[in-house]
C-alpha cells in the first residue's frame, strides 16, 4: 500500500488506518491473513495530490478526489452521498470532509487515536480505536460543532467489503434490520431491483417479478443497486454479519440502534464503465449510520424521514456527540 498509514496490533489482529482521509483500510485476521475490506483495483494515492489535470485516470468530478485515496471502512460526515452544486464549488467532495481530510494519528500497542478538523463543515472530529482481544475493534467517536448554530446532520460508517473475501455466490450477509426498500432511483439494467419498491429482508423485489436474497453476494456478471434497512426496533444494537465459507472468516460490526438506526446496502459489481471504475470493481458496501440512502444534505433534510425513522440527526451549537461501536473478526 502506496500510503502513509498507522497501524496497532495484537496477538489477532492489525489495523491500518490512512493519514489522509482517516480511512480503516485494513481490519487484518492474522490466523487466515484475510482483510474483509475492500481495496479498490485502481492505485491508490493521498487524497492531497489529486488533481484532475494530473491524475485525470480517476475522473472529474466530485467524487474523484474521494475514490482516489479511497480504502476500506471511510467515514460519511457531515454529508451522506454527492454534494449540492454550491457546495462541491466551495470545495466538498463526495461524502464529506471527513474522507479526504489530514489526520493526526496517536498510537500506542493496540490503541490509536486520530483526530482532524473539518475547515469548511466547522467539526471536529475525534476516532479512538482500540483492540481489545477475542477478535474485537472497539471504536468510541465524537464530533464537535463548532459554529453557533443546531445543524442537521449526516453521520454513517460506509463499511465497504471486497474480493477475496467477497466472492460471487459463496460470502453472505446478515442484518438485523428486516423492513426494507429499494432505493428510488435506477441504476439501470444492471440493477435488477424494482425501484422504490418495499420489502422485508432478505427478498428484495426486482423488475421482472421474481426476488433476490440480499444474503448472498451476486452471481450476475454485472448488478448494481442500493437498498436501506431500519435496525430491528426490537433491539438495542444494530448489526452486520459476513461470512466466506472458504477461509471460515466471520466478520462484522455492532452498534446502538439509537445512535445508527439505518443500513444502506450498495453494491457495485462491474457495473461502472466510467473512470475510476471501468467495469473492473467488485464492492458490496454496509453503511450504518442516520441516513438511509447516500442522496446529499438537501435531500435528506427536506424527506425528513422515512419509514417512520428520521433521515438525520442535529447536533446543538457548540455542542459534541459521542457514538460508540465494535468490528470483528475470527476464524470459526
Amino acid at each position: 500500500m502506496n500510503r502513509n498509514v498507522v497501524r496497532i496490533e495484537n496477538d489477532e489482529l492489525i489495523v491500518t488506518v490512512t493519514v489522509e482521509g482517516g480511512h480503516i483500510a485494513e481490519i487484518i485476521e492474522k490466523k487466515s491473513g484475510v482483510n474483509p475490506l475492500w481495496t479498490p483495483p485502481w492505485p491508490s494515492i493521498e487524497p492531497s495530490t489529486y488533481s484532475a489535470e494530473r491524475y485525470p485516470e480517476y475522473g472529474n468530478d466530485s467524487e474523484s478526489k474521494l475514490l482516489a485515496g479511497i480504502l476500506g471502512h471511510n467515514l460519511c460526515l457531515d454529508i451522506f452521498g454527492p454534494p449540492s452544486e454550491a457546495e462541491y464549488a466551495a470545495g466538498i467532495t463526495v461524502h464529506g470532509e471527513s474522507s479526504v481530510a489530514p489526520y493526526e494519528i496517536e498510537a500506542t500497542g493496540s490503541r490509536m487515536i486520530a483526530r482532524a478538523h473539518l475547515p469548511m463543515a466547522q467539526l471536529n472530529f475525534e476516532r479512538e480505536i482500540e483492540l481489545t482481544g477475542n477478535g474485537v475493534v472497539e471504536i468510541r467517536e465524537t464530533v464537535r460543532n463548532l459554529t453557533a448554530m443546531d445543524r442537521p446532520l449526516a453521520w454513517t460508517q460506509h463499511v465497504t467489503l471486497g474480493p477475496p473475501f467477497l466472492e460471487a455466490g459463496i460470502t453472505t450477509l446478515n442484518v438485523n434490520a428486516p423492513q426494507s426498500m429499494v432505493f428510488p432511483g435506477d441504476f439501470g439494467d444492471a440493477q435488477p431491483y424494482q425501484p422504490g419498491a418495499l420489502f422485508d429482508w432478505p427478498f428484495a423485489p426486482n423488475k421482472d417479478g421474481s426476488t433476490t436474497d440480499l444474503r448472498i453476494q451476486s452471481t450476475a456478471e454485472r448488478s448494481a443497486g442500493v437498498t436501506c434497512h431500519v435496525v430491528d426496533p426490537a433491539s438495542e444494537h444494530g448489526s452486520f454479519e459476513a461470512f466466506h465459507p472458504p477461509t471460515r472468516v466471520l466478520f462484522g460490526y455492532t452498534w446502538k440502534r439509537l445512535d445508527f438506526p439505518w443500513i444502506s446496502l450498495w453494491e457495485e459489481n462491474r457495473s461502472r464503465t466510467f473512470a475510476p471504475w471501468n467495469g473492473n470493481a467488485v464492492t458490496r458496501g454496509v453503511e450504518f449510520g442516520v441516513s438511509p440512502f447516500a442522496e446529499g444534505r438537501r435531500a435528506i433534510v427536506e424527506r425528513g424521514s422515512l419509514l417512520g425513522v428520521p433521515t438525520y440527526r442535529w447536533l446543538g451549537a457548540r455542542e459534541s456527540s459521542t457514538v460508540h461501536y465494535n468490528a470483528f473478526v475470527r476464524v470459526l
